[in-house]
C-alpha cells in the first residue's frame, strides 16, 4: 500500500513517504476572515479533510493544521467601510466559515491558530531573516529580499526577471519592486503590534511561515491550498522559511476551483454563492457529494443542473440503503475495509471520481441481490457501501447527519401520506383493470420527480431524477 499524491513543486505524481513513519503532518492555508465563505471558499477545506480521513483509514496519525488569517488589507478595508473593529468583522467570519466547514461534515482542524494570536513568533523569524541577509528594514517595514534566495519561484516555475510585482500601498523603502512585504509599517487608525522596528501589523505571508513552524516544525508532509495561493503566497512563504533555515513542507498539494462561468468564485467577480444561502435550499450532505466527488485538480464549474445531477445519484445511494435497512430489519454496520478498487482509486492521487464508481457498481450489485431477494448478499454490499460513504464524509447514517435525516423524515412523512393517497387511487383503477388510468397516475407521479416500484409488499415511491 503506497498512497500516491500529485506534488506541485515536483509537477509529477510522487510515492508518499512520511517524515515520520505512521503518522502525516498537513498545514492547509485556511479562511482569510474578511466576509462570509462561500462554496469556492469551503471546497478546499472538503478535499483536504477526505485526504485526511483516507490517511487516517491507512492507519496514519494525522496531525491536520488550518489557519485562520484574522488581519490583513481586506480586513482593515471591510473595517473602515462597515464603521465596525477589525476584530469583530473577523471573528464574525471566521464563526461564518466554522460553520460551513460543520455544516458540509469536516472534521474539526487538530489545531486552528489564528495570526495575530502569534505576533512573537514572527518577530522572532524576521529577526532571524535579517540577521542571514535575506530580509531588511525601510521606513518601518520589513522586506524579503528575493534575490537573496536562488530558489526564489521554483514552485511556480516562473523567471524573476520578467517577474512585475508593483509596490503595495504604504510599502516604501524597497531596495527591488518584486521585494514582498513581512511587515508593514502602522498607519494611522489602524492595528498594529510593537516590534523591534517600529509598530506595524503583519504580512499575509510571514504569518503562514511563522505558524507551520511553530505547530509542525521545521519540516513537515504536506502543505496544501487553492491553487491560486501557488503565487505569490506559497512562493514567499518557501522563501521565508528556507531562507531562515527550516526544511518546511516536502510534498505541496493544491486543488482546483470552482468557477462560474469560467471564472473563479470570488467576491470580487461579484459571482459568489455563500454556502450559508446553500444549504437553504439543499442537503449539505448533497452539496458536500457535489463539491467532494470531482477530482481535487479538476474545475468544478458551478450550475444548478449539476447540483440536481448530484442529488439525485445521492438519492439512488440512499434508496438502496434504506431498502436493504427495511429489509435486514436492522441497520448493517461498515464493513471493516472498503474494497479493493476503491482503496486503489483512493491511493491514486486521492482518486474520488474513480472510488464514487466503486461505490455505485456495489449499490447495483446490491439492488441485483435485493431483486434476487437474497438478503445475505444485499446487507454484505451495505456494509461496503457504508466503509466507502465513511471515507468520503457521505454516511448518511453517520451521526453527523442525523439532525439533517430527522428533518428529512418529517417532510418524507408528509409528502408519503399525500403520494400514499394517490398510490390507493391507482390501486384501485389497477383492481377494477382500468389499466389506462392506472399508467396515467404512475406517468403524474413520474413526471413530478416521483420512481414507483410495485413490490410484493405493495407500491413503493421513491425520488428519481429532477
Amino acid at each position: 500500500m503506497t498512497i500516491r499524491l500529485y506534488d506541485t513543486s515536483a509537477r509529477q505524481i510522487r510515492d508518499f513517504a512520511p517524515l515520520t513513519p505512521g503518522c502525516v503532518s498537513i498545514y492547509l492555508c485556511g479562511a482569510t476572515v474578511q466576509s462570509a465563505p462561500h462554496i469556492g471558499h469551503i471546497r478546499s477545506g472538503l478535499n483536504f479533510d477526505i485526504l485526511r480521513r483516507w490517511f487516517a483509514y491507512r492507519g496514519y496519525d494525522v496531525t491536520f493544521i488550518r489557519n485562520v488569517t484574522d488581519i490583513d488589507d481586506k480586513i482593515i478595508k471591510k473595517s473602515a467601510e462597515q464603521e465596525r473593529p477589525w476584530w469583530a468583522i473577523g471573528y464574525e467570519n471566521e464563526r461564518a466559515f466554522n460553520d460551513g466547514y460543520d455544516a458540509l461534515g469536516c472534521l474539526p482542524p487538530t489545531y486552528e491558530p489564528r495570526a495575530t494570536g502569534h505576533v512573537p513568533e514572527m518577530i522572532e523569524m524576521m529577526r532571524g531573516l535579517i540577521e542571514r541577509g535575506h530580509a531588511y528594514e525601510a521606513d518601518g517595514n520589513v522586506y524579503f529580499d528575493v534575490r537573496s534566495f536562488p530558489e526564489y519561484l521554483e514552485l511556480s516555475n516562473q523567471d524573476l526577471d520578467e517577474l512585475r510585482q508593483p509596490s503595495g500601498e504604504g510599502e516604501t523603502g524597497k531596495r527591488d519592486p518584486r521585494d514582498f512585504a513581512m511587515w508593514k509599517a502602522a498607519k494611522p487608525g489602524e492595528p498594529s503590534w510593537e516590534t523591534p522596528w517600529g509598530r506595524g501589523r503583519p504580512g499575509w505571508h510571514l504569518e503562514c511561515s511563522a505558524m507551520a513552524h511553530k505547530y509542525l516544525g521545521s519540516a513537515f508532509d504536506i502543505h496544501g491550498g487553492g491553487l491560486d495561493l501557488v503565487f505569490p503566497h506559497h512562493e514567499n512563504e518557501i522563501a521565508q522559511a528556507k531562507a531562515y533555515g527550516d526544511d518546511f513542507a516536502t510534498y505541496w498539494v493544491h486543488n482546483a476551483w470552482v468557477t462560474m462561468a469560467g471564472e473563479k468564485m470570488s467576491k470580487s467577480l461579484g459571482n459568489s454563492v455563500l454556502v450559508s444561502e446553500m444549504v437553504k435550499h439543499w442537503r449539505p450532505v448533497v452539496l458536500r457529494y457535489y463539491l467532494g466527488t470531482p477530482h481535487y485538480r479538476s474545475m468544478i464549474e458551478y450550475s444548478e443542473e449539476a447540483l440536481r445531477e448530484a442529488e439525485s445519484a445521492f438519492a439512488r445511494i440512499e434508496g438502496f440503503m434504506q431498502r436493504v435497512t427495511e429489509k435486514a430489519g436492522e441497520t448493517p454496520e461498515p464493513a471493516t475495509e472498503v474494497p479493493p478498487a476503491f482503496a486503489e482509486a483512493m491511493d491514486d492521487d486521492l482518486g474520488v471520481p474513480q472510488a464514487l464508481a466503486v461505490i455505485h457498481t456495489t449499490v447495483r450489485q446490491g439492488n441485483s441481490a435485493l431483486a434476487a431477494d437474497d438478503k445475505e448478499a444485499a446487507v454484505a454490499r451495505l456494509a461496503e457501501v457504508r466503509a466507502m460513504l465513511g471515507v468520503l464524509g457521505l454516511d448518511p447514517y453517520d451521526p453527523h447527519w442525523a439532525g439533517e435525516a430527522d428533518r428529512g423524515e418529517d417532510l418524507h412523512g408528509a409528502v408519503d401520506t399525500l403520494v400514499r393517497l394517490v398510490l390507493d387511487q391507482r390501486e384501485a383503477a389497477r383492481t377494477r383493470k382500468d389499466w389506462a388510468t392506472a399508467d396515467a397516475i404512475r406517468d403524474q407521479l413520474q413526471q413530478s420527480g416521483l420512481v414507483i416500484e410495485d413490490s410484493p409488499t405493495g407500491p413503493r415511491w421513491t425520488l428519481g431524477p429532477r
